[in-house]
């Protein structure tokens, strides 16, 4: 993913949530994930809820559902991490 990209997408959630979230904190999370997070649905669910906490924005239990059927679906690349984000900034 390149680092324009990444500004960009940290520009739009923070516009979208009307939150002000930080590339520090954003870094100090992602240094939590290991490579196997996105294949371990509790894991996975623990790292939404982190996100979620983060920005504080409540999401559902459906919206959790439908994440993890889209990382289990696409993998973690970086090309379907991208789709995976521009599908849940239209909600």
């Amino acid at each position: 993913m390149s680092r324009d990209f990444s500004k960009d997408a940290l520009n739009a959630i923070n516009k979208k949530a009307g939150k002000n979230i930080t590339e520090g904190a954003i870094k100090k999370l992602a240094g939590t994930v290991k490579p196997g997070t996105t294949q371990n649905e509790a894991q996975l669910r623990q790292l939404i809820k982190q996100v979620s906490a983060m920005a504080k924005v409540p999401v559902s239990e459906a919206t959790v559902q439908e994440i993890i059927n889209a990382v289990k679906k696409g993998g973690a690349g970086s090309g379907s991490m991208e789709s995976l984000m521009k599908m849940l900034l239209k909600k």
